[in-house]
């Protein structure tokens, strides 16, 4: 399994990087939008799930996510937005824009590893 790993922050793109080692899975890294989709047009085939950050420089979190769900090629990929955005107008506004799953800045190591086998459809013992 491989994660898309989207935030403007090395510290989260870490913090998630460690997540996901503990699940045996890989992880590519970008720091915003536009790299994100660059990342993704390469390895879109390998990619099975996108974390997505809302506020970056360049382009948008929420940007991104529409460019993904619209897309012919990435529609199918999950995207869950991972943000401190936690209005409940924003977060009606991801999910409506096709994300398949929200977790809200700050967050434990758990409850980030229990959404990401969520949105892989896998069983949890978080």
């Amino acid at each position: 399994m491989k994660l898309l790993v989207v935030d403007d922050s090395s510290a989260i793109r870490k913090i998630i990087k460690a997540a996901a080692d503990v699940l045996q899975m890989d992880t590519v890294e970008a720091q915003d939008g536009i790299e994100a989709l660059e990342k993704l047009s390469e390895q879109y085939k390998e990619i099975d799930l996108v974390l997505l950050d809302w506020n970056m420089p360049e382009m948008s979190g929420f940007d991104v996510l529409v460019e993904i769900k619209t897309s012919d090629i990435y529609r199918e990929i999950p995207v869950m937005m991972v943000t401190t955005e936690s209005q409940k107008s924003s977060i009606v506004a991801a999910v409506r824009a096709g994300a398949d799953n929200y977790l809200t800045k700050p967050f434990t190591v758990d409850e980030l590893q229990s959404k990401i086998l969520e949105c892989l459809g896998e069983d949890s013992d978080f």
